[in-house]
């Protein structure tokens, strides 16, 4: 995006404009959906402050991870780098960390990995819960979209379980990641964006119009439900992966903070918003996406099908980060004549791999929890705070920001902990209380008349 001589300011504000869209997106996806349920986890009120502080830390931790990457490219006098290159370098200005450098990038790789993987089991899930429930109230859905008393879409005929609909969407899955270029996939990314965009429309509509009254919640949750809503919310805050890539493509890259500033401060606008409505619209029946609660019209079954399209196509660019680091190395080692072979197979591979954990795990709630505790906790909070201190170890550090670095790093610890042991604890438990068919939604999306 190189501006035309005597017309720079027209390119750079179509470059703020693009790299904000880029923020909101990156930001913008399952994990919102689950927000309700997340609220519902910490309590009416405790849900929202929370969550407007767990948005200023991962705003700051983004800013910070921007400010080390801006002096190590200027130190090493590079044009730009990578989450893990900033690390591995930051380590390098520790003496005693310098030859376990490379380490460290392979970690935040590893986790990198896991997180993009993770998200891509989400999908799986939430596809088939959304499809599953799409098809089995086929009979019972009406024009009229009057509000739903028992909170819950009305299964008429009950039909395959979630994870048949997960082994009906891999081939689609395996050869979307076919696709040769993200480029080729830029129209239907760009309908699929419009589609998502009017489908949150329509449900923040209805949750904002259909709260019931007088709203007897609990303004703060079970401690014990408090981990899995830092695991879900902290996997909604999913775009510190995009951060450095964005910030690298502009041509000023000062000026991306203030784009940051406003793309994240939406960002948890919004979250807080239909994170608070849709579980005071919903209530205590609220389940792991707020789509599975939406009444049987056409209408809503319809926003259903428009964001599952939506999230379809998304796969794809979730699945490029994990790609990228995974397969060039492994397709360097074989001939020219075999290197689309590998690359398709290991491709496969992979989808097969994400498909196969999440119908081990079909519970959209609890592996939205799992990954957001696992894998997001440490690139959103733990590492951004421990590479500010690497960075500029030399140029001395305040004690006052160490002492905050290392808290909001035991914030994230903590959170990783609790939150995972918590998931992993509630996955055994649903296990248990049905082996034979392992198959839930949070909460079950059946109607009171079939209890």
């Amino acid at each position: 995006f190189k501006p035309r001589e005597g017309g720079k300011s027209s390119p750079t504000r179509f470059i703020f404009t693009l790299t904000l869209i880029h923020i909101l997106k990156g930001n913008i996806g399952t994990g919102l959906l689950s927000l309700p349920l997340a609220v519902k986890n910490a309590g009416l009120v405790l849900g929202p402050v929370s969550l407007l502080g767990m948005g200023i830390i991962a705003l700051h931790c983004m800013e910070v991870l921007v400010k080390c990457s801006h002096h190590l490219s200027a130190k090493l006098n590079r044009p730009s780098l990578t989450y893990s290159e900033a690390v591995q370098y930051g380590m390098e200005n520790v003496s005693w960390l310098r030859r376990h450098s490379h380490f460290g990038k392979q970690t935040v790789n590893l986790f990198l990995v896991i997180t993009q993987l993770g998200f891509c089991c989400v999908y799986f899930v939430f596809l088939s819960d959304n499809i599953k429930q799409v098809v089995e109230a086929a009979n019972a859905t009406t024009i009229s979209c009057q509000i739903n008393h028992t909170n819950q879409t009305q299964v008429s005929v009950p039909s395959f379980d979630s994870r048949i609909y997960m082994l009906f969407f891999l081939p689609a899955f395996v050869l979307l990641v076919f696709t040769p270029s993200l480029k080729y996939l830029a129209p239907l990314s760009l309908v699929a964006n419009v589609v998502m965009t009017l489908s949150l429309a329509l449900i923040y509509f209805y949750s904002v119009t259909n709260i019931r009254y007088p709203i007897d919640l609990p303004k703060v949750g079970r401690a014990r439900d408090y981990p899995l809503f830092f695991g879900t919310a902290i996997f909604a805050f999913e775009g510190i992966g995009v951060v450095l890539p964005l910030e690298n493509k502009m041509q000023k890259p000062k000026s991306f903070l203030w784009v940051l500033y406003l793309g994240m401060g939406t960002v948890t606008l919004l979250y807080i918003s239909l994170g608070t409505v849709g579980y005071m619209c919903f209530g205590a029946d609220i389940g792991g996406s707020i789509t599975l609660n939406l009444p049987n019209c056409w209408m809503y079954q319809a926003v259903k099908l428009l964001y599952c399209f939506g999230i379809f196509i998304t796969f794809a660019l979730q699945f490029y980060v994990p790609a990228e680091i995974l397969i060039p190395p492994v397709v360097a080692r074989v001939s020219d004549s075999w290197k689309r072979p590998v690359d398709l197979l290991l491709r496969t591979s992979l989808v097969i791999f994400t498909c196969a954990l999440a119908i081990l795990i079909p519970m959209l709630d609890l592996v939205i929890s799992l990954v957001g505790s696992v894998s997001s906790s440490f690139l959103a909070l733990i590492f951004p705070p421990l590479l500010q201190i690497l960075t500029f170890h030399r140029e001395g550090v305040s004690p006052l920001v160490v002492l905050k670095n290392v808290l909001i790093s035991l914030i994230g610890f903590v959170g990783f902990v609790s939150g995972t042991y918590v998931a992993i604890h509630q996955i055994i438990r649903r296990h248990h209380s049905d082996p034979v068919t392992f198959r839930h939604l949070a909460p079950r999306n059946i109607s009171k008349s079939q209890i």
